[in-house]
């Protein structure tokens, strides 16, 4: 594995990042790179999604999600990627691909050149890593170790009764107005990269860790989806956690005893073992 110079990353808790780029055909692609304070010979590599509602969010605000699935034991790129409305779908889900793709090709430079390739997001980035899986497994690849969902934004139609005890109204609805903004127009809503939940075709997909909470929007999306990838053959763990979790701050803020991120490392550093080639 390439020795990782700690000294010039920043410290966060016990996890260094800084400011990377990748690179692919000449395009750019910038985020952060977050590397474990001891990084073992069996990391893997996760492009991480950050969170919003695909017209918002930052690789600022989604540090705490990073910094936690660094902990669990990877090497983690956190993605810029383009937000509606300025770039949506297609578009925006295609420009992510390239990265993957382009993270893939460079792994190398951070991890074993072998090292389990793993994608993750909350929120709207939970979304988009969905999709990646599915776009990787039509594709022919990255080949794909494991995804990691967390909350994710499945479902277009917002009517899960999870959605509609958070009281989101339908004027005003942030939920509403980022689905918007990302799609465009309604008939993009059949599009199973759009909107994975939906899609006819699951079986394939690598294997997939859920997390969601008793008082998360998104859960009963989570818990449909996780559903669904089981019984399309596909290796799924839907972790369900107890309220109160502090959503939606849990995943902004540093994971501390008892918060949502806190209770989930322990999960995330299972999947990476489970899935992890021998």
């Amino acid at each position: 594995m390439p020795a990782i110079a700690l000294q010039k990353l920043r410290p966060v808790l016990s996890v260094f990042w800084r400011d990377e780029s990748l690179t692919l055909r000449g395009e750019s692609f910038a985020g952060r790179l977050y590397v474990p304070a001891e990084v073992p010979d069996s990391a893997g590599l996760v492009l991480h999604l950050h969170g919003g509602h695909f017209n918002s969010g930052s690789t600022a605000e989604g540090q705490a999600v990073a910094t936690a699935l660094t902990e669990a034991g990877a090497v983690v790129f956190s993605l810029a990627y383009p937000l509606a409305p300025e770039q949506g779908f297609p578009q925006s889900l295609d420009n992510i691909y390239d990265a993957l793709e382009a993270l893939y090709r460079g792994r190398s430079r951070w991890t074993a050149r072998k090292a389990p390739l793993y994608v993750a997001g909350e929120e709207a980035g939970g979304n988009l890593a969905a999709a990646l899986a599915m776009m990787a497994r039509d594709r022919g690849g990255p080949l794909l170790a494991g995804q990691i969902l967390l909350s994710p934004m499945l479902d277009a139609c917002l009517g899960t009764a999870s959605l509609r005890e958070a009281q989101a109204g339908p004027v005003g609805c942030r939920w509403a107005d980022g689905w918007a903004d990302y799609l465009g127009s309604p008939e993009r809503a059949a599009h199973p990269y759009a909107v994975p939940l939906q899609a006819a075709r699951l079986a394939g997909l690598p294997p997939a860790l859920l997390i969601s909470g008793q008082d998360d929007p998104m859960r009963d999306e989570a818990a449909q989806y996780a559903s669904r990838l089981g019984k399309a053959g596909v290796a799924v763990r839907h972790v369900e956690l107890a309220a109160p979790t502090r959503w939606p701050q849990a995943y902004s803020e540093a994971a501390r005893e008892g918060s949502c991120l806190c209770d989930t490392r322990g999960a995330i550093a299972a999947f990476y073992a489970q899935t992890a080639p021998p």
